[in-house]
């Protein structure tokens, strides 16, 4: 199974892409709780070079929140990362699939709100 929806945004700088994948995010209900620069933080603790990747962490509170209802320690593998990372001229965005990442935990319940999600983010992504 995929564990992750992936999108390459041809000719499209990282840093125009991530405005685009924010303002998608925030149409299907979304908001970034956390930011992380991967090739800073290469650069900084390891004083290695890598492309331009950044991990946004978003969140639905309200699908959260009904996860959270239903499983309460579900919160140990939120928010759902969105990966854009610069391969040449192009950006490549990545979105997890909350149903991959949820099969560890068994409740039916849940799995079902991890559909909605999936489906959410895949929207996102298609309208980026």
């Amino acid at each position: 199974m995929a564990y992750t929806y992936d999108r390459v945004l041809k000719d499209v700088a990282i840093d125009d892409a991530e405005l685009l994948v924010r303002d998608a995010l925030a149409e299907k209900g979304f908001g970034v709780l956390t930011e992380i620069d991967v090739k800073a933080t290469m650069k900084k603790k390891l004083d290695v070079e890598i492309p331009a990747y950044r991990i946004l962490g978003a969140c639905n509170p309200q699908m959260a929140y009904k996860a959270i209802e239903i499983e309460p320690r579900i919160g140990a593998m939120l928010p759902c990362n969105v990966i854009l990372r610069q391969v040449d001229r192009d950006t490549e965005i990545s979105v997890i699939d909350p149903v991959a990442s949820m099969q560890a935990v068994e409740n039916a319940d849940l799995h079902a709100v991890a559909g909605q999600v999936r489906d959410l983010l895949r929207a996102a992504l298609d309208a980026v």
